[in-house]
């Protein structure tokens, strides 16, 4: 069931009438408009790339001033890792030139923006958690490109929120299908087993977003599943819940031999989140169990 949530009232006026969501037919783009309509009186006005090109400009002026939206929640991206070492270009595009044009309509009229970022802006050295606060070094085409596109925001639009996630899944293309497709089809599967990180439930993503929005709390905030584990120790998870008896064998990162550089610590640490008390997202586990059951 969505997560059912009141807008702040003040005089009896909601703060938020319009919501204009980007990449609405991605796994994060489909969760928010679900989320969001449960709530009264809140119009949602859900985008694609056939219906609104980010990357260009007058056409992203032209629907945000004929919609004169209150939030936009960018969801799209170019989150193939490996084609945007191929596809500069469109990767910058896209992640940053997308969300510049979208944070300067936003200004123009107003409206918050809620960018969506990646645990990708880090180099994935050190064992420890990264805050909002630690300098980013983005290692890939996509890390940078995401990375770009944060510094564009908060340029043009003080009305931001920025939020950095990992490992997302949910209603998509994502690890956790492919794993249990891979299940049916050969038996065996082959994951990572060097590179840590934080799965991250789209339910627990799009409810964080639709709490902030709320607030006049801007910045940039991590906003991952709690605790961490190695694909490897995901996949292993999944089977488990799942109860498959699926041979999971460890591997490299050097011998999936991929084009892009992935970070091989990128556990991020909501710590903006919680001091602002509206840290909400369980532990990676119990998400999957709520995902998969």
């Amino acid at each position: 069931m969505a997560h059912r949530t009141k807008f702040i009232i003040v005089y009896g006026v909601i703060f938020l009438r319009k919501a204009l969501i980007t990449g609405s037919k991605g796994q994060l783009g489909i969760e928010v408009a679900k989320q969001l309509s449960v709530i009264t009186g809140i119009e949602i006005i859900e985008t694609d790339l056939q219906s609104l090109d980010i990357t260009n400009q007058r056409q992203v002026f032209h629907v945000v001033k004929g919609k004169k939206p209150d939030v936009i929640i960018n969801c799209a991206a170019h989150t193939n890792v490996d084609k945007c070492e191929t596809e500069e270009t469109t990767a910058y595009q896209v992640n940053a030139i997308g969300a510049h044009n979208l944070s300067v309509a936003a200004y123009s009229i107003g409206a918050k923006m809620v960018q969506i970022s990646t645990d990708y802006v880090f180099d994935g050295s050190g064992s420890t958690p990264k805050r909002e606060d630690d300098p980013i070094n983005p290692q890939s085409v996509y890390g940078r490109s995401k990375a770009l596109g944060e510094k564009l925001v908060r340029e043009t639009n003080p009305r931001h929120f920025i939020l950095r996630t990992a490992w997302l899944y949910g209603e998509g293309h994502n690890f956790v299908r492919t794993m249990l497709r891979l299940a049916r089809e050969k038996g065996e599967v082959f994951v990572v087993s060097d590179q840590i990180g934080s799965p991250t439930s789209t339910k627990d993503l799009a409810k964080c977003i639709i709490d902030l929005i709320q607030t006049e709390s801007y910045g940039t905030y991590h906003a991952t599943g709690e605790g961490s584990c190695s694909w490897y120790e995901f996949a292993k998870k999944i089977f488990a819940i799942k109860d498959l008896s699926i041979k999971v064998n460890p591997i490299t990162t050097a011998e999936l031999n991929r084009s892009a550089k992935r970070p091989q610590y990128s556990v991020l640490e909501n710590f903006m989140l919680q001091l602002i008390g509206l840290n909400s997202f369980r532990h990676w586990e119990e998400a999957l169990v709520d995902y998969l059951r």
